[in-house]
C-alpha cells in the first residue's frame, strides 16, 4: 500500500470513478427470515454501482459541494481505485452523528488494507468536525458487514428510519470516534 496516494477528492476529479469497478459476488447476505436476520446464500452477482453509478456519482458531488470529506486512493498510475465519502451534516437524537456516505474499492485492489485506511482517515475526519460517531448503512452483503465488525462498528444505536425506509436490508451500524 506503501505506492498510493490518499488525498481529498475536488468537484472536478468526480469523473475518475467512472473507471472504478464496483461489482461485486455476494455469495451470502444477511435477511430477515422469520423475524430474525440471519445469512443465507442468494449467490448474486451484482454488475455495477448498487443503486446506479449515478446516484453515487451525484452524492459524491453533493458531498463534496456541501463541504464533506471525499477521500480518495489513488495508484502508481494516477487512478482512482478507491473512494470514502463522509457528509457534514449532523444528526441524530444527540446530533452527534455524521454519515459515511460511500466506501468503495475497485475490484481488483480490495482486501488490500485500502478500504480500513480510507475508513479510518474519514473517521478521524470526522472526529476532527467534533462528531461522536460515524453512522453506516452497510450493504447487507456477508464481507461487507463482517469488514465493518471487524474494524470495530457496532449495530447503530439509533435506527434512523429514513435510511431504513430506503433498504430494510442493509446493517445499520456506528463507529464511536472515541476509539481513534
Amino acid at each position: 500500500m506503501t505506492d498510493l496516494t490518499f488525498r481529498q477528492l475536488s468537484v472536478d476529479e468526480c469523473e475518475l470513478m467512472k473507471d472504478m469497478d464496483a461489482s461485486q459476488y455476494i455469495g451470502k447476505a444477511w435477511r430477515e427470515v422469520d423475524g430474525k436476520r440471519q445469512l443465507v446464500e442468494i449467490n448474486y452477482q451484482d454488475p455495477d454501482w448498487p443503486n446506479g453509478y449515478e446516484h453515487h456519482f451525484n452524492n459524491l458531488k453533493q458531498t463534496i459541494r456541501q463541504g464533506g470529506s471525499a477521500i480518495g486512493a489513488f495508484g502508481q498510475d494516477g487512478r482512482l481505485i478507491g473512494l470514502a465519502t463522509v457528509n457534514r451534516g449532523f444528526f441524530g437524537e444527540n446530533l452527534n452523528y455524521v454519515l459515511l456516505d460511500q466506501l468503495f474499492i475497485t475490484l481488483e485492489h480490495r482486501n488490500k488494507g485500502i478500504g480500513k485506511k480510507l475508513f479510518f482517515l474519514s473517521a478521524k475526519q470526522a472526529k476532527e468536525w467534533k462528531a461522536d460517531k460515524l453512522f453506516i448503512c452497510a450493504g447487507s452483503a456477508e464481507e461487507t458487514v463482517a469488514f465493518y465488525f471487524g474494524i470495530g462498528c457496532k449495530v447503530a444505536e439509533e435506527i434512523q428510519q429514513e435510511f431504513y425506509e430506503s433498504d430494510p436490508r442493509d446493517f445499520q451500524l456506528e463507529f464511536s470516534l472515541s476509539q481513534l
